[in-house]
């Protein structure tokens, strides 16, 4: 068996691992197809960015963890690349896949709708919805020996609490003289975060590859961050200026409606509280939070408590969604015009383009505007440059063109996403057969020095490495 990387290993984008377990007859499973974004696309043009430079000749599965861009944004290069074989994800991430593979291709390839079309057909045959905790056989290819290490493959996805449908996965190969399981972590989710649950650390793990976004990092509490979230509102409006909030479509967005509404349903007789315009400028955004709407069995158990209580954490009041380019365009406009405040959600989450970028380009030059973070920023990206520059009164650069940074800038880590130091710790500490080896991949190279070292104490006669090309 051994694992090969083709992305995530030089930071914290372009997923995608090759599970390769017979070799005698390669049989090998890709896990995640993802894009490069930020400083892992310098000095690489566009083409070779997004092509497939590895064989898929003898590739007998995709398995995605979760639908970010940068777990599957290559997956229309790898169709094109000819890869016609099952593509596996949970029942939820199967819903949402299509969605965000249209808009990829759309902001990043193609208005053609025939050619999006084609694309989208390719890939609802070969999409494969799978529950979470159910067990499936695997395709293997078999040679004509019968000494083969490994003849039998079973899959299974368990919740990573990273966003809706996200995944940890579970896979078991076994031979006549072999058994041996592989858990790949995908993105975890942070412990505590609004909506979904936890992850919970496997049983068993032989060989864990995991990432480690915030291997040096630890959150604030959620009590800490909802307080200074407010606090941070609070004081960002008085000038009646616009508070900008970079977040990604799916997963950020959800989580900050569903703070949002809880702010404001416990601050009943704060006019501020009861008037502010929450705008979510995306259309994404929107079909992402009907898909939460529709997906809320797999909640947790404090939001299904809302639900019974007849509030509607992703459906409230003051909340405003954007559809057209037109409409974006006015509203950008009329918040220039007038002296009043308001809550702007917009991708993309590091501000790599996507409708921030025009709020960014008109806002940031105003002292009276409030840009909070509230995910990671990749190196190389405009989130990291607006959040390093930033407080020192520099500038950045967006579409080519310098824009002085008045605004004040905010960070709150504690909305991450992505599991902390602590509890990367965590799902390994409290499983109860340890891996005998890990291998430590999406993140920069300080996180990832510091998760192998705090992984090296607590297991001293494991093999802990870091992830290489």
């Amino acid at each position: 068996m051994q694992i090969i990387h083709h992305g995530a290993v030089n930071g914290v984008t372009g997923s995608c691992h090759q599970l390769d377990i017979n070799p005698q007859l390669p049989s090998s499973y890709l896990i995640d197809c993802g894009l490069f974004q930020g400083a892992e696309t310098a000095g690489k043009n566009s083409a070779s960015q997004l092509q497939i430079d590895f064989s898929i000749d003898n590739i007998n599965a995709l398995i995605v963890t979760h639908c970010h861009i940068d777990h599957v944004g290559r997956i229309p290069y790898l169709l094109a690349a000819g890869f016609n074989q099952p593509i596996y994800a949970t029942t939820a991430t199967a819903a949402l896949l299509p969605l965000v593979i249209e808009d990829a291709l759309k902001v990043g390839v193609t208005r053609d709708q025939k050619l999006i079309q084609a694309c989208l057909n390719q890939l609802n045959k070969l999409i494969v919805a799978i529950d979470y905790h159910q067990w499936i056989a695997l395709p293997v290819n078999l040679s004509s020996s019968k000494a083969q290490p490994v003849n039998q493959v079973k899959l299974k996805f368990k919740p990573a609490g990273h966003i809706l449908g996200s995944a940890y996965v579970e896979l078991d190969l076994k031979g006549p003289n072999y058994k041996h399981r592989v858990v790949f972590s995908g993105d975890l989710g942070a412990t505590y975060a609004p909506l979904l649950a936890s992850p919970k650390s496997p049983y068993r793990a032989d060989t864990l590859v995991i990432e480690s976004t915030y291997g040096d990092k630890n959150h604030q509490g959620r009590k800490d961050r909802s307080k200074q979230l407010k606090e941070i509102i609070e004081k960002a409006v008085k000038d009646n200026g616009v508070v900008l909030i970079p977040a990604f479509s799916i997963g950020r967005t959800q989580e900050l409606l569903y703070e949002f509404e809880h702010i404001i349903y416990r601050n009943k007789h704060n006019p501020m509280w009861q008037h502010i315009d929450i705008i979510v400028d995306s259309p994404m955004a929107a079909n992402f939070t009907q898909q939460y709407r529709a997906f809320k069995a797999l909640w947790d158990k404090e939001a299904k408590q809302k639900l019974k209580q007849g509030r509607h954490p992703l459906d409230f009041e003051q909340l405003t969604t954007i559809d057209s380019h037109q409409d974006h365009l006015a509203v950008i406009n009329y918040l220039d015009s007038v002296n009043k405040p308001a809550i702007i959600i917009a991708a993309s989450g590091m501000c790599t383009g996507g409708r921030i970028s025009n709020y960014l380009s008109r806002f940031l030059p105003k002292a009276t505007t409030d840009v909070l973070f509230v995910g990671y920023q990749a190196k190389g990206t405009t989130g990291r440059d607006i959040q390093q520059y930033g407080p020192q009164g520099g500038y950045v650069y967006i579409d080519e063109q310098r824009i002085d940074i008045k605004a004040v800038i905010h960070t709150i880590s504690g909305y991450s996403a992505h599991a902390d130091q602590h509890n990367l710790i965590n799902f390994v500490k409290r499983m109860h057969h340890k891996p005998k080896h890990i291998r430590i991949v999406h993140g920069d190279a300080e996180a990832k020095q510091a998760l192998a070292s705090a992984y090296q104490a607590l297991l001293p006669t494991a093999e802990i490495e870091i992830g290489k090309t």
